[in-house]
């Protein structure tokens, strides 16, 4: 960082650069660009969880006055590529999972496509299907790789004698639900043909990815394919990959030439078509001495994929480094189902993963009498445990007596079941989180004098609502040296330089470092006096301390009540403590760190898709019986930081908030459940009826 002139706009909480244009209305996302006399697109999809496609009547809808044409196996047309099966539109007859699309109404106005698709008749010769997902199956099978590229085993020590000479042991078997992202902006695509050239206005977490995606199935050249997307109104990781509306839109448009369609997915249609967490069972072995030092950490992770593309959930990731122990286990084991395609929700791996073990953790330590933050701080390692890595810095110790300090912790009674105020049982509880710092590789940025000490930053990078638009501009006012009016950024774009993908807390990390190093190449080329026009382009750099452990880490306690009588649960207080690293905006980190957590309560109380197994689909597919949490759940939630400095991760020295908050705090909230009521609840969501009874 030598020769960079510091601004000390890092650590401020400046108004969102995108702010007024979001209150005002203005901002424009996916559906709402203006283009000439759209079509617009909806999809018709099977009601057969597995069969083979023998007709697609489509003649009612076709007489219908409005309707330009319907796309279907028998009339779309060839795809370049149908390597990526969830994006081969209408390449086959076959049908892999309910929900999947079988044809598409292209109508001018939105309500006619609508009608025209409940017109088509589709007649589907069913097969046996599959879709539930279970310890017992005896056909689960280990993947290559789990998500992420991590090993799918890992073994250390010896584990079965560990745990025989454990004077206290835990073997109990934890599950978690199937989740869906439910984002307050559907996934919806705009798409137009300009001679040749495809233009999409898409609802993304990469617009670069998304380029590379539908270039390759379209058989396109990628500087063919034009990919829009200064907003997105929430992705939480089901907008990090394209899904097969994106192609179809592009199918749509081409196949009505001249007229751009829109397509917006509604939100039934997401509960089938844009990914989910899959379920997962999680076998938890633990064992410690009398002093609660663990000798032995085992976990076995079942989750379900699609028999049409893998998906594999990396459960274990957490436990491999969570916690010190000589002797380790873990292990991954899949279920090929006749299911929808899952994929990334926020924290894949790192949120279902620290439930099961977190849970346990609790579990031994109040068997061997031992204080939960205590037990976890005992457990502290030195380096991270299967690499043998150091760490680049480790402050969850910190963020568990900074925790416990602001909850409270010290004056809590550790006996179940034993306050009680006006008809509800109270209990507190704590867990901790861990989230790596992730930096994925692509992203070029150009920096560009335009004036005196005014600039023009690019990057093609993504705004999901969390803030990009703000920290970017903010990083590259530092490393200027001027203030952030100065700097203006250019976002969500294919037309800029690239920039890898919104997912896994790596923006900051990937895209700041980038700018950063475009700014250090335009010091150096032009100095402190660049002249208007001026410009000078610089790719990610390479990370020197890779031979560290990175990780950010965080604990979160919960206080919860739980109806004697109906067994209803309540979060009346959340909080949470974390080491992220530098913050670059206060008032963001904030934000995502409560919205993380949030999300996390929606996961212990209300979430769950429920599947009904004769027809192999999720019945609750909308706002009104898929519950998520609203603002009367979570009356009062805080979000704190350590001070960390960490000089290995990036040269702003950040680590990612997206994500952590949510890691965690289902956990925490199972944990008080139990402090509250005697009962230990090993599975999610924490329904009244598995409070209601004696402990």
């Amino acid at each position: 960082m030598t020769g960079l002139r510091r601004s000390g706009v890092l650590g401020r909480s400046p108004r969102r650069v995108d702010g007024p244009a979001k209150v005002t209305g203005t901002a424009r996302y996916a559906g709402d660009q203006h283009v000439v006399d759209p079509a617009y697109v909806h999809l018709v999809q099977a009601d057969a969880a597995r069969g083979v496609l023998s007709g697609v009547d489509v003649g009612a809808a076709q007489a219908l006055d409005g309707v330009l044409t319907v796309l279907t196996p028998d009339n779309a047309p060839r795809l370049a590529s149908t390597e990526d099966a969830e994006l081969a539109a209408f390449q086959s007859h076959d049908v892999a999972f309910r929900g999947q699309v079988v044809a598409a109404v292209v109508a001018r106005t939105r309500e006619t496509a609508r009608q025209a698709a409940a017109l088509v008749r589709v007649t589907i010769d069913r097969q046996p299907h599959d879709v539930r997902l279970g310890a017992d199956r005896d056909d689960l099978y280990a993947p290559e790789r789990v998500n992420g590229g991590a090993e799918t085993d890992t073994s250390q020590g010896d584990l079965g004698t560990a745990l025989a000479h454990s004077p206290f042991t835990l073997d109990q078997t934890y599950t978690t639900a199937w989740y869906n992202n439910n984002p307050m902006e559907p996934h919806t695509t705009t798409a137009l043909w300009l001679d040749g050239d495809l233009v999409l206005y898409e609802s993304t977490q990469g617009v670069h990815t998304t380029r590379a995606a539908a270039a390759e199935v379209l058989g396109l050249a990628p500087e063919r394919v034009h990919v829009i997307c200064p907003h997105v109104g929430g992705g939480f990781g089901s907008k990090g990959t394209p899904h097969v509306h994106t192609i179809i839109a592009a199918m749509a448009a081409r196949a009505v030439p001249g007229t751009p369609v829109k397509l917006a997915l509604t939100r039934q249609q997401m509960f089938s078509l844009v990914g989910y967490r899959t379920p997962t069972v999680q076998r938890v072995r633990l064992g410690c001495d009398a002093d609660g030092r663990l000798a032995a950490v085992a976990l076995d992770a079942i989750s379900q994929t699609s028999r049409v593309k893998e998906f594999a959930e990396q459960t274990c990731l957490p436990t491999r480094m969570m916690y010190a122990a000589p002797n380790r286990r873990t292990t991954h084991r899949l279920a090929a189902l006749d299911v929808p395609v899952p994929a990334w929700m926020r924290a894949p791996g790192e949120c279902p993963g620290m439930f099961g073990p977190e849970v346990a953790v609790d579990e031994l330590a109040h068997a061997c009498g031992i204080d939960p933050v205590e037990f976890r701080v005992r457990n502290e390692p030195d380096v991270e445990p299967e690499s043998g890595k150091p760490f680049s810095s480790r402050n969850l110790v910190a963020c568990l007596r900074e925790g416990a300090r602001r909850f409270g912790w010290a004056d809590r009674d550790p006996t179940p079941r034993v306050r009680e105020e006006a008809g509800w049982l109270v209990g507190t509880g704590v867990a901790a989180s861990t989230y790596p710092v992730s930096r994925m590789p692509g992203s070029v940025a150009t920096v560009r004098c335009t004036g005196p000490g005014r600039y023009l930053v690019r990057i093609g990078a993504a705004d999901l609502g969390t803030g990009t638009w703000t920290s970017l501009a903010q990083i590259a006012a530092d490393a200027l040296g001027v203030d952030l009016a100065d700097v203006e950024l250019r976002i969500g774009d294919t037309a800029l330089p690239p920039a890898s993908v919104a997912g896994g807390s790596s923006g900051t990390t990937s895209w700041g470092s980038t700018v950063v190093a475009a700014v250090e190449a335009f010091r150096e080329e032009f100095g402190d006096d660049p002249a208007e026009g001026a410009q000078a382009r610089a790719g990610m750099p390479d990370n020197p301390a890779g031979t560290y452990a990175m990780h950010a880490f965080g604990a979160q306690f919960a206080e919860v009540r739980v109806h004697v009588d109906t067994g209803e649960v309540r979060v009346p207080r959340l909080l949470g403590v974390f080491a992220v690293g530098r913050v670059v905006n206060p008032r963001l980190a904030r934000s995502q760190l409560v919205g993380g957590m949030t999300m996390g309560l929606s996961m212990a109380l209300h979430e769950h898709s429920v599947v009904d197994e004769r027809f192999g689909h999720v019945v609750n597919h909308d706002f009104a019986e898929y519950h998520i949490a609203t603002n009367a759940d979570v009356p009062h939630v805080e979000a704190h930081w350590v001070e960390e400095h960490d000089p290995h991760t990036n040269p702003m020295g950040t680590k990612g908030v997206g994500e952590i908050g949510i890691v965690g705090t289902a956990a925490a909230i199972a944990n008080a459940t139990h402090h509250a009521t005697g009962v230990r609840v090993r599975g999610l969501p924490l329904t009244p009826d598995r409070f209601l009874g004696p402990p």
